[in-house]
């Protein structure tokens, strides 16, 4: 789901568990398992076998039949480890290591839960376009788009509203990307049915470095364990999902990839538009924010004067959010009171908000209160996922929001399709519990500190982060061929789209390599495909983007 700062993690955590209600089940245990096997694992249980299973989608008037793998590759938290470990987490008989005898002291591994789907009816599978995908959090299950997106399977929810309860709708997905790519998509360890193991398994996984190594490791053993060494690669993340790709590109030394794909991105977490507050003195979030803003004032009708278009609006917004509002913010006490007052009535005109908050707010609005200020005469709160949602104020005092509308009206409706199509279609985790977070299953500590290439170990913490552009501009640098795909909606205040095209354009590499970058944007929010329309346009540029890429031109 979406990147989250850690107060909303915490309102994320408890809204999966008012919304799952999820039984607490152990994996079922096997009926047999080799001592090494136990070992490296550092638990009782093995995994499950691989589920095959069948099938055929209709895109674009064409059927392709399609075969679906769900099952799960077993990685270790080092290079070294790794290595020592088969697909299933035993240990390979030339590994040169005895397993451990007390599974609690076992080095740490994590057992990697993925659904990938090959398409049948081709001629030269080895060199057939495969991607691999994932959702964020950090610690968010990949049911989002696995269900939202490219599979052959998807949910359909009223767009803008919350649907009043079971039963939901699964169609068959017409936009489904199998037309032109073969599909992996992946739950970060403890997700999904992704499990950890082993001494310090939380260090060993839970953290922008270690996650990239999981990541790293799991995509190494996926391509050798399906021969897909020399098919074109492709990368696909959302929200926290691409400073995970950010960071995995830059850790696949050896391995070119064709293309990446980017959805509603953050890779500098200074530029949150989340609590920026918290972080005085670092203002840029709030001029990258404001072009959302004024697209969510748009949208409701807010604006003093209603332009007719979009675009050309947001166009006049990101000039000023770059020029004289961020020239008022950088002059900080120094700016004079005429000069305050006339960026709050320019900023009034661009937001709707009142002039007198603005200059209370001292010009300086974060996510969580233009959400809550935009329609509080209404009584309603707006989303942060999706500025198009709305609902009820639950607290008229608070300064802030106290929830996500958004998240509230599609988050059982996603849960209960995975929950349900996994078992009943792929035939895999009968007995086994979907953690749609990681913090679920324990353990859960993120780390936000991060080596960058050349960089060394850099600063991370709750409200002053870590900046992964230096990570993809080292891959763009080492692979001058490699593109990268931008995507995002107006109307997502979680990563707003003009921060993710201000990181695109402030990466530390050569001018000459911008190029490679294409900038895609939606009228919708963080989750795009949420609006059939736009995930029909969305399935069409991400098409377009992997045939002008899989041949390594």
């Amino acid at each position: 789901m979406a990147f989250v700062s850690q107060r909303r993690l915490e309102m994320f955590a408890l809204l999966v568990a008012a919304t799952s209600t999820i039984l607490m089940a152990q994996d079922k245990p096997g009926e047999k398992g080799g001592e090494a096997h136990a070992a490296s694992a550092a638990a009782s249980t093995v995994a499950a076998p691989d589920s095959i299973t069948e099938g055929s989608v209709t895109i674009g008037g064409q059927a392709v039949a399609y075969k679906a793998v769900a099952g799960t590759i077993t990685v270790g938290a080092t290079d070294q480890q790794d290595a020592t470990l088969a697909f299933d987490g035993s240990l390979l008989p030339d590994a040169g290591v005895k397993a451990a005898t007390d599974p609690a002291e076992a080095p740490p591994t994590a057992r990697i839960f993925y659904v990938a789907y090959f398409r049948k009816d081709t001629t030269d599978e080895t060199h057939r376009p495969v991607m691999f995908i994932y959702n964020g959090g950090p610690g968010s299950a990949t049911m989002w788009l696995h269900m939202g997106t490219f599979g052959p399977k998807r949910i359909v929810l009223p767009d803008v509203d919350h649907q009043v309860g079971a039963p939901y709708t699964v169609v068959s997905n017409q936009y489904s990307l199998l037309d032109a790519s073969d599909l992996v998509f992946i739950d970060a360890p403890g997700t999904g049915f992704s499990r950890t193991f082993g001494k310090e398994r939380g260090k060993a996984f839970y953290g922008i470095d270690p996650d990239g190594q999981a990541f790293n490791h799991f995509i190494r053993k996926f391509l050798t364990k399906y021969e897909r060494w020399n098919s074109p690669k492709y990368l696909f993340g959302e929200s926290y999902g691409t400073p995970r790709s950010a960071v995995l590109a830059a850790d696949l030394q050896g391995v070119d990839l064709n293309g990446i794909i980017l959805l509603s991105q953050i890779l500098a977490f200074d530029n949150s538009i989340d609590e920026p507050n918290r972080n005085p003195g670092v203002d840029q979030a709030y001029a990258l924010g404001l072009p959302t803003f004024a697209a969510t004032a748009w949208y409701f009708h807010k604006l003093p004067t209603q332009p007719t278009a979009l675009r050309p609006f947001l166009d006049e917004v990101e000039k000023y959010a770059l020029g004289d509002y961020m020239t008022a913010l950088l002059k900080g006490s120094e700016l004079s009171d005429a000069d305050k007052q006339a960026v709050a009535e320019k900023l009034h005109g661009y937001t709707g908000l009142p002039v007198d908050y603005l200059m209370r707010a001292n010009l300086r609005v974060n996510g969580g209160e233009f959400s809550k200020e935009l329609k509080l005469p209404e009584g309603t709160t707006i989303g942060r996922l999706d500025t198009r949602y709305q609902g009820p104020d639950v607290n008229p005092m608070s300064e802030s929001t106290d929830y996500d509308p958004q998240s509230d009206a599609i988050t059982s409706g996603w849960f209960t399709a995975i929950n349900e199509y996994l078992r009943r279609d792929l035939k895999y985790g009968m007995q086994s519990v979907y953690f749609a977070n990681g913090r679920q299953g324990g353990d859960f500590n993120w780390d936000m500190h991060h080596s960058a290439p050349g960089f060394g170990r850099g600063f991370g913490g709750d409200w002053s982060g870590p900046n992964v552009m230096p990570d993809l501009a080292f891959r763009m640098k080492m692979n001058p061929k490699m593109k990268v795909m931008l995507a995002g909606g107006y109307f997502d205040l979680a990563t707003p789209y003009f921060e993710g095209e201000f990181e695109m354009h402030h990466l530390p590499m050569p001018n000459s390599l911008e190029s490679n970058i294409s900038y895609h944007y939606y009228e919708a929010g963080h989750m795009i495909y949420v609006k059939e329309d736009v995930l029909k346009q969305f399935h069409a540029d991400v098409e377009s983007f992997i045939h002008a890429t899989e041949n390594g031109q």
